[in-house]
């Protein structure tokens, strides 16, 4: 799908409000939004882009790719990519304090693992730059592209570019950026963002005038990283003082910064935290809008999602909130309803800030309720589970059956045209599943009422979508299966095959890492309601890239298969080495002790904590030496 100009300029100017896009639309638009402003040319203030429209996605499709990879960046270069001197990540993304909060949790937890006390961590924080990132090597400049690969744009220091602080090159990652008290006074009149004067000096076309001056002036730069101004402290120090640490951290560079980077120092950490796909584990960015409105409630309407959750969406007088027009905010739950009075005539604290956008952070004045008993969807009776209203016809309720056929196609990512839109139009012809979908050919769709060169194009795209290589989790994540998330798939398919998992007991899934009982049995449900289903659309033998086993072949063989352990403490050789190959022999490695653990490796530096735990279990516990000898290494 791709949207029109005039569409997109609707959503820019706000004609368009965001409740009313498609997920499809949404999504569509956030691309072309990210895709203009890693070229240099954004539609939209980074503040929008990251607080609005990316925030609403987040909400709506937490596992669309664009969330879950390295943004791209300047796809206005040369196709001719070269792989980087080293991979270059994005940064996890905090929006309150909380958020900052339980990542220092996680800190907390892989202290404890290796033996680490916290109090000693040194955490420094620098100003998060809103420029173009690349990559020095001392001999060539790269974008950072899509993070393993990008484009040489050595050009840029040939005509003149200087590394701030009038450092020397080869120092790695950092970003082009212009100084703000310069846009400002000289620039600002013919460039609407800083972004886009930065991109200006790195394409390929010759410079104009105000470019070369900017460069000869030093104003334009590139920033190594390892030139920024730090601050540096303790946790302890952080909790204490966060406002001000962030306050002042912002002010240290006359260049545009979008929040304030914290990482961790220890290399020892560092590498037990280590990275996903997107991120550094060890390292976040705390952006924040702090703007909040008091807002008068006209109505709240009932959403069904594909889950059956019923979601209270507030209808709200026009407010203008960080330059946007906000008529409509999507509460938590209806327990906020019924608990805090949100109802017709109530005023609501609402904010732009956190991970959905616009919130509703609490209600000031309640009003009279209605809580629904009916499905608008169905006209089921709904039910109570916890805060939850929930419609429990999940085989037939309307927009259960098109959210969860929209969802398969999302979560695909590999294929086009199948939008809620198209999903809704299926609907009405009497579509109900996915594999009825796929038996459909371009005559069926003609005579839905889809045109000949749409109806070809969904064909193509039902071929792609079978043909394009994707991962099992991610086939399996797109049935839905309460708690099958993308990362729960991939966690379960590294100890079982996809064809296997459908044979497999809660006390199985609950043995992995990972997993608590609770979990497991309702993924054993799940997945016993979408086995029929699975089962008719694998035959279309899509293109699967099939996880790694955690366990081979000859793990079986070994005393230790299928055994727990607990690494903790400072090891004499590396912890990834020695975990690497305790799955190889079909040990599962666990970071916490419990009654389920079957050992503890202990080395140099072990905390009380996890050795008491192990007693109260009755663990053996084994030392470096003990744990390498029963292994035969």
């Amino acid at each position: 799908m791709s949207l029109s100009q005039d569409l997109v300029q609707s959503i820019i100017r706000q004609d368009i409000l965001l409740n009313d896009l498609s997920d499809q639309e949404l999504a569509e638009f956030c691309q072309q939004a990210n895709a203009a402003y890693r070229d240099g040319n954004p539609i939209i203030s980074d503040q929008d882009y990251d607080f609005i429209y990316l925030a609403e996605l987040n909400k709506r499709l937490p596992q669309h790719p664009l969330l879950h990879s390295v943004e791209p960046e300047g796809q206005g270069f040369s196709d001719e990519k070269v792989l980087l001197p080293e991979i270059m990540l994005s940064t996890d993304k905090a929006y309150s304090w909380a958020e900052i909060g339980k990542w220092i949790e996680r800190v907390e937890k892989a202290c404890i693992e290796i033996g680490i006390d916290i109090t000693t961590l040194s955490i420094k924080a620098t100003p998060k730059l809103d420029g173009f990132a690349g990559y020095d090597d001392g001999q060539h400049l790269y974008t950072r592209g899509d993070g393993k690969k990008g484009s040489d744009i050595t050009r840029v220091f040939d005509r003149g570019l200087q590394v701030f602080n009038l450092s020397d090159r080869g120092q790695g990652a950092g970003e082009i950026v212009v100084k703000k008290s310069y846009f400002e006074q000289y620039l600002s009149s013919d460039f609407e963002y800083p972004r886009n004067f930065q991109a200006s000096l790195i394409k390929e076309k010759s410079l104009d005038e105000k470019a070369q001056q900017a460069i000869n002036d030093q104003a334009a730069l590139f920033v190594p990283f390892a030139q920024l101004p730090v601050w540096q402290g303790s946790i302890v120090e952080l909790t204490k003082n966060f406002e001000n640490i962030v306050t002042e951290v912002l002010s240290l560079v006359d260049f545009d910064v979008d929040g304030v980077v914290f990482e961790l120092t220890d290399p020892t950490i560092k590498q037990h935290m280590g990275a996903n796909r997107k991120f550094h584990r060890w390292q976040i960015a705390f952006k924040e809008n702090k703007d909040k409105a008091q807002v008068r409630v006209l109505g709240v309407m009932p959403q069904v999602g594909r889950t059956g959750k019923i979601t209270p969406v507030a209808e709200l007088e026009p407010t203008q909130l960080s330059g946007a027009t906000i008529v409509r905010a999507t509460g938590h739950h209806y327990g906020l309803v019924k608990d805090q009075g949100l109802g017709v005539g109530s005023i609501i604290e609402l904010t732009r800030s956190g991970l959905v956008i616009p919130k509703i952070n609490k209600v000031l004045k309640p009003a009279p309720v209605q809580i629904p008993d009916q499905c608008p969807s169905c006209g089921e009776l709904l039910t109570w589970e916890s805060d939850f209203l929930m419609c429990l016809n999940h085989v037939n309720c309307p927009a259960q059956v098109i959210g969860k056929m929209e969802y398969f196609f999302k979560i695909l990512a590999n294929n086009d045209g199948f939008g809620i839109a198209t999903i809704k139009k299926l609907y009405d012809h009497d579509i109900r599943k996915i594999s009825q979908i796929y038996t459909l050919n371009q005559s069926d769709f003609i005579n839905m009422g889809f045109g000949d060169k749409t109806s070809a194009n969904l064909i193509t795209q039902l071929q792609r979508s079978t043909t394009e290589q994707i991962e099992d989790w991610r086939f399996l994540a797109a049935f839905g299966v309460n708690r099958m998330g993308t990362g729960n798939c991939e966690n379960l398919l590294r100890s079982y095959t996809i064809k296997d998992i459908f044979t497999l007991e809660k006390t199985q899934i609950a043995d992995i890492d990972g997993f608590a009982e609770l979990t497991a049995a309702l993924i054993v449900d799940g997945l016993a309601n979408i086995r029929e289903e699975f089962g008719r659309l694998f035959h279309y033998q899509f293109n699967l890239e099939l996880t790694q086993l955690s366990i081979n072949a000859n793990s079986v063989l070994h005393e230790l298969s299928g055994k727990k352990i607990v690494f903790t403490g400072k090891m004499q050789g590396s912890r990834e080495v020695m975990k690497k190959n305790a799955k190889n022999l079909g040990i599962q490695i666990a970071s916490s002790v419990t009654g389920k653990t079957d050992y503890l490796v202990v080395g140099d530096k072990v905390g009380q904590k996890k050795i008491q735990a192990a007693e109260k279990f009755g663990l053996t516990i084994l030392s470096e030496q003990d744990y390498l000898a029963m292994i035969g290494e």
